[in-house]
């Protein structure tokens, strides 16, 4: 497979090509279309890029190092890794997605250089790969844009719907949990096996490991070799700390106020706060932060790629059109499914969950009023098949891949393997509950 910036070019020329084709639309208004778009992810960058950077630096400060490492030596057999990491990243994406690749990417090179130093081999690729498939839960979790959305008061489809749809009915549901485990405990199962041949094994090498920034911390530690007031201010632990209080006591009062809402800002300010209440000195997260701020460049390169893919595909009309198309021809225990698949195809020119639904959303729920299909279950199928295909997407898995230091295809070719997999329990889940 090529490298991720490579093949997001690949995917923009096919899809102006595409739209083009299928569309009323002339090659300026796809052209214009593409272009408009390019700037249209700006403040979600900005947010991915904080997410990163404060995940990265909030695993290296204070006592999370260590306690990632004492966790990275729970498994004992390589096998039992592997399935470790794809329970972990899927466990932690429940909570919040941005943590699903970024943790999940660290606890595969924690345990990578746990079986090392215990002199016990492991497949550094298929860690990755298993770490970045534990992430086909993410949006069946408490930070899964659709069903977060539709629960939200004031959101677009409220009057569609008849009403809010409270999250009792989407993320809560019987079904939802059921399909959840059913979904990470196969993949952990099929991850675990695998495995290539003991000759074929590729451990973690230097190179990986070598973009851990605690070891380039380590190299200029912060010993008092000047004075005077302002070294004295960059080096004070009150200084970072009553910042993070600060933090704190806002995140508090937002939970407060708003009840139990997360979106992308109060995370990366949980993850800020607890980066400064950690960190020993200003001078010591800002050195942490220059060396991972290398991780946010493929990000700042590649997402404008997608939003322009994104604005084409929206601008023209062709997202709409795919999915009228899929809402009629369903029935109405076949539509949560087909709901689920068009999701997922749409998914790889639209990586963005609330985006997608935003599309999507209309054409479903007006055919699944007319068919007489619960509106829950439109919900989730489409947010099955977003996350379904998130774990195949180049563009999705670039925070793990800077985590973990591994090349896109080695990643990708178990992550593949791991979402044929993954399509049974994910689409079972909908055909059991379309039916029920």
């Amino acid at each position: 497979m090529p490298e991720p910036f490579a093949f997001g070019i690949v995917m923009t020329l096919a899809s102006l090509v595409l739209t083009w084709w299928l569309t009323p639309a002339d090659a300026e208004k796809v052209v214009m279309s593409w272009g408009n778009g390019l700037a249209s992810l700006l403040p979600f960058i900005t947010q991915v890029c904080l997410t990163i950077l404060f995940a990265y630096a909030l695993a290296h400060l204070g006592p999370v190092p260590a306690f990632l490492e004492r966790l990275a030596g729970l498994p004992r057999t390589a096998r039992g890794a592997y399935a470790f990491v794809a329970l972990f990243a899927g466990c932690v994406s429940l909570i919040a997605w941005p943590l699903g690749t970024i943790l999940g990417g660290l606890m595969a090179k924690q345990v990578a250089m746990s079986f090392r130093d215990r002199g016990q081999k492991v497949h550094y690729p298929l860690l990755g790969g298993a770490a970045f498939s534990g992430f086909v839960v993410w949006h069946m979790g408490y930070s899964g844009s659709a069903p977060l959305l539709v629960a939200t008061q004031g959101n677009p489809m409220q009057e569609q719907l008849g009403g809010l749809l409270p999250v009792t009915q989407t993320i809560l549901s019987p079904f939802n949990l059921v399909t959840i485990v059913v979904t990470l405990a196969t993949v952990a199962l099929v991850a675990s096996r695998l495995a290539p041949a003991d000759a074929e094994l590729e451990e973690i090498d230097a190179a990986s490991e070598a973009q851990d920034p605690e070891q380039h911390s380590q190299e200029t530690p912060l010993e008092e070799r000047h004075s005077g007031p302002a070294y004295r201010l960059e080096n004070s632990r009150w200084l970072t700390s009553s910042m993070g209080v600060l933090l704190i006591i806002y995140v508090a009062n937002w939970f407060y106020s708003k009840g139990i809402q997360l979106d992308l800002n109060i995370v990366n300010w949980t993850f800020l706060a607890a980066c400064l209440l950690l960190t020993r000195s200003a001078a010591e997260f800002t050195q942490v932060l220059m060396q991972a701020g290398r991780a946010v460049v493929p990000t700042l390169l590649q997402y404008p790629l997608y939003a322009g893919i994104m604005g084409v595909m929206l601008g023209t009309g062709l997202v709409a059109q795919l999915a009228d198309y899929f809402a009629r021809i369903g029935t109405a225990e076949t539509l949560p499914l087909i709901a689920f698949f068009s999701g997922g195809v749409i998914n790889m020119f639209i990586p963005s969950g609330g985006a997608q639904w935003a599309v999507q959303g209309p054409a479903f729920l007006s055919a699944a009023e007319a068919l007489g299909t619960a509106p829950e279950l439109i919900v989730m199928g489409i947010a099955y098949g977003d996350q379904w295909t998130n774990i195949i997407h180049p563009f999705v898995v670039i925070p793990l891949l800077i985590m973990t230091g591994l090349p896109a295809n080695k990643v990708l070719s178990y992550s593949f393997i791991l979402f044929l997999v993954a399509t049974v329990p994910l689409a079972g889940g909908l055909i059991v509950a379309g039916f029920w």
